[in-house]
Order: structure tokens, then sequence, then C-alpha cells
């Protein structure tokens, strides 16, 4: 539970929710959102009503849920992804909302993006797909401005830049 967790769970305080997370260590937030830390990802999913993954993709995470994953949540679950399209397994995901094993998915990313128009993910009453809005906040622009002119200054001064994406794209 980073920022992005930590923002998830403050909404879902005002709606009630239990508050549980897994992450590598237990999160700065836990007590100002009255987490509970899950020790492994099994234990989560298998409590989880919501499953909201807000990750980042890293070797790690790359396909972090799949069908063992899907398997272990409750059939009433709804799996929310935030994250990157690649974290969770799409051909498994279709077939879990597809056999019930799920109830439902909310997917703001998708693997590939865009998605074919033609994807079984588009036909789905139990899925709404989203265009990738999650960073379209003034906030997250700014910061991503920021980053960029930081970047910049220091790419053109001979400096460390702080996001590799830019690093490369200015070699």
């Amino acid at each position: 539970m980073g920022n992005i967790g930590y923002c998830v769970a403050q909404r879902a305080l005002g709606f009630r929710m239990k508050i549980l997370y897994h992450n590598r260590r237990r999160s700065k937030f836990e007590d100002a959102v009255h987490a509970q830390y899950c020790s492994n990802i099994e234990e989560l999913l298998k409590l989880s009503d919501f499953v909201v993954i807000a990750t980042p993709l890293t070797h790690q995470t790359d396909d972090l849920i799949g069908e063992r994953e899907l398997a272990l949540m409750k059939p009433t679950a709804i799996l929310i992804n935030v994250a990157r399209g690649r974290v969770v397994n799409t051909d498994a995901l279709v077939d879990a909302l597809r056999n019930g094993t799920i109830q439902a998915a909310g997917l703001d990313v998708t693997e590939p993006e865009p998605l074919p128009c033609d994807h079984p993910l588009f036909k789905m009453e139990n899925v709404v797909v989203s265009g990738h809005c999650g960073i379209s906040t003034i906030e997250c622009r700014d910061e991503m401005i920021q980053q960029a002119v930081d970047n910049l200054r220091a790419g053109l001064s001979g400096g460390v830049m702080n996001n590799e994406l830019f690093a490369l794209s200015l070699k």
C-alpha cells in the first residue's frame, strides 16, 4: 500500500470497508486507514471482496495475477486493475470471468493496450474497461511535467535523471 493504495484505502473507508493489503513491507499508512496487513498475497485474495491492484510493473509483478490467483478469490469478488496491464494475465482473467470464478472486473489498463475492438472483454457484461484514465488528474499531470523538466535539466547538465524512460530517450 503505497501512495496510490493509500488514496484508494481512504476512499474505501468512506464506504466503511475493511482495508486489507499486501506489500513487501508494512505500509507507513497502515494506521491512518486502519488497514490489516496480509503477509502473503494468497491470504489477501481469499479474504477480499474487491481486489484493487496498484503496483508498479516489475519482474516480480509481471503476470502477478493469473489462473492460480484468480481461483483463490471469492466467486463474488471484483478485480480492479489500475496498475499495468501485464500485472494481470488477460487470458486467465477472461476465463475466470466466463466461468464465474470471480464476479467482475474493472480495468483501467489491459494487455495488450489498447485491446483489439473484437476482444472478449468488451463483450462481457461483468467488465468495465476504461481508457487508461487513472493518470488523468491535474496533480498527476503536474507531477509528470515536473519530472520531465527535472530530467531534462539533469540530462543537459550531465546529472542523474530520476526516470529511466527519459534517461533512455535522451541517450
